[in-house]
């Protein structure tokens, strides 16, 4: 009946939105979750307009409030297993030649950041889950560093559950206003960016001024 494009007939449903709501419509749940874990695989494709959707789809009667839950967790958990075995197929070995050809970086940098992952790392895969951009790309160093399979699917789950959650009951609740969801967790997507991208200018800044100072000290 395509209940989820008609309830959106008075919206824009080109896009992933429309894309989303077909897929919800024909296959229901499993549509749902397949949509979030190619969200997971293709993090451009985005979470904030296919979770809050499949709550409105679920207050349409489309699927029931708990399917929607289920299905989209079990698509992010698929999805993420995914990226965790690129991970572990990519390999540390691989990872530390990579490394070691970037500019403005040093082995002990790498080393730093497995140390601290062996350590934090069961709080970075669940916390990682809330979080824009994070969220999807946090299951491939999972991976390299072989985080116990069990272990993993479990902080993912959890952590997936929580985020889904959110956004599929603000789109259950907000009812045909369920895509305002997408502006506000747009801004925290861009605040994410803001930050990742000023962490890595300072980085490369104390880097160059760290090298600049070697030099000067070699030609002294």
């Amino acid at each position: 009946m395509n209940l989820v494009i008609s309830a959106l007939a008075q919206q824009p449903t080109d896009g992933v939105a429309g894309w989303a709501a077909g897929l919800v419509d024909t296959l229901g749940g499993p549509g749902a979750g397949l949509a979030i874990a190619l969200e997971n695989l293709f993090p451009p494709l985005p979470s904030e307009v296919i979770l809050p959707l499949t709550g409105f789809a679920a207050g349409q009667g489309v699927l029931s409030l708990a399917s929607a839950l289920f299905w989209t967790t079990l698509g992010s958990v698929a999805g993420a297993v995914a990226l965790y075995w690129i991970g572990a197929l990519f390999g540390r070995e691989r990872m530390h030649s990579i490394w070691g050809m970037l500019p403005l970086v040093k082995a002990s940098d790498l080393v730093r950041t497995e140390e601290w992952f062996a350590e934090h790392g069961t709080k970075a895969i669940f916390l990682g889950r809330m979080v824009p951009i994070f969220r999807s790309l946090i299951s491939v160093p999972a991976g390299v560093e072989r985080m116990p399979m069990p272990v993993f699917i479990m902080l993912t789950t959890l952590g997936s559950l929580v985020w889904n959650s959110v956004l599929v009951m603000a789109g259950y609740w907000l009812g045909d206003q369920w895509d305002v969801v997408e502006t506000y967790v747009g801004i925290l997507s861009k605040a994410v960016a803001a930050l990742v991208l000023v962490a890595v200018a300072a980085y490369l800044a104390v880097r160059l001024r760290s090298r600049r100072q070697a030099r000067h000290r070699r030609a002294s």
